[in-house]
C-alpha cells in the first residue's frame, strides 16, 4: 500500500513540475519551480491523507497542516517571484553558470524538486498510515511547533513585503522586525515547520524515518540552494551594505543583534 502510494504520488509531482517547466518558457521566469516545490508538498501530503488506512482524524490532521502551509507558500512566492516579476537573480546566475543545454540543465533541475519533494513527503506519509484512534503527545507538539513556525514564517514574509513596497528602500537590506534578529527568518521558520512535520509523524510505525525530512531542509538551507545562494545575490546586488549585516545580524536562528 505504501509502495502504491509513493509511485502515485511521484507520478503527480513529476508531471506537475513538467506543466510548469513547459511553462517557465513563455514567462521567462524560472522561478516558478519554487511554487511547484511547495504546491507539490501540498499535493502530496492531501494525497497520502486520501489514500491513506491510518485513524482518519489523523489524516485530515497531517493532510490540513501540509496544505495550508504548501499552498500559502505556493501562493506567496507566486506573487512576490513570478507574475509581473523578473526572474530571480539565482535563476539568472544559473543560467550564466550553465551556458549550454540550459533547457535540458533546467528539466533536469525541475525534476529533481519533485524527486526531493517524495523525499520530504516522508512525514505525510507515515503518519497518514498510523492506526492509532487518538494523537499522542509527540503529535499535539508537532502541531503545536507547526503552529508556531507558520505564524512565524507568515510574519516575516509580511514584514519583508511591506519593507519591499516602500520605494525609499529599494537597494537596501530589510532590517524590520525578525529581520533585525535573523538574516533568513523565513528560513528558520520553514525549516522548524518541518520539525513540527517529523514530531508528528514519530509515533508512527518507522516514524523515525521522518526525521530525515528537517534535516534535509537543514542541510540545504545552510549549505545549497538556501542561505549561500541568497546571500551570494545579496552581496552581488548590494555589496557592503549587506556585509554590514552580515556581521551584526545572526544568519539563522533569531537572536539579538551583535555591534559592528
Amino acid at each position: 500500500m505504501i509502495l502504491e502510494q509513493l509511485w502515485i504520488g511521484a507520478l503527480a509531482v513529476a508531471v506537475l513540475m513538467l506543466i510548469l517547466w513547459l511553462l517557465h518558457f513563455p514567462m521567462s521566469n524560472a522561478a516558478i519551480v519554487d511554487v511547484g516545490w511547495a504546491g507539490g508538498l501540498a499535493l502530496l501530503g492531501a494525497l497520502y491523507a486520501f489514500m491513506g488506512d491510518g485513524w482518519e482524524s489523523r489524516r485530515i490532521a497531517i493532510g490540513a497542516m501540509a496544505v495550508i502551509w504548501g499552498l500559502r507558500l505556493a501562493f506567496y512566492l507566486l506573487f512576490t517571484r513570478v507574475i509581473a516579476q523578473p526572474e530571480e537573480g539565482r535563476y539568472v546566475q544559473l543560467r550564466r553558470n550553465w551556458k549550454t543545454n540550459i533547457p535540458l540543465k533546467f528539466f533536469l533541475f525541475f525534476e529533481f524538486q519533485a524527486l526531493l519533494c517524495v523525499v520530504l513527503s516522508a512525514p505525510f506519509l507515515l503518519s497518514s498510515g498510523n492506526v492509532e484512534p487518538e494523537f499522542s503527545m509527540l503529535e499535539c507538539a508537532g502541531i503545536a511547533i507547526w503552529a508556531i513556525a507558520i505564524a512565524g514564517e507568515i510574519t516575516a514574509d509580511q514584514q519583508l513585503s511591506r519593507f519591499k513596497a516602500d520605494p525609499a528602500n529599494r537597494g537596501k537590506t530589510c532590517r524590520v522586525g525578525l529581520w533585525n534578529l535573523s538574516r533568513h527568518p523565513n528560513y528558520f521558520f520553514e525549516w522548524l515547520t518541518w520539525i513540527g512535520f517529523a514530531l508528528f509523524a514519530l509515533p508512527a510505525p518507522s516514524g523515525y524515518i521522518g526525521l530525515l525530512s528537517p534535516a534535509l531542509i537543514l542541510f540545504f538551507l545552510l549549505k545549497l540552494t538556501g542561505i549561500p545562494a541568497t546571500e551570494a545575490q545579496a552581496l552581488r546586488s548590494r555589496g557592503d551594505e549587506y556585509r554590514r549585516y552580515q556581521q551584526t545580524t545572526s544568519a539563522f536562528v533569531p537572536w539579538f543583534p551583535r555591534r559592528s
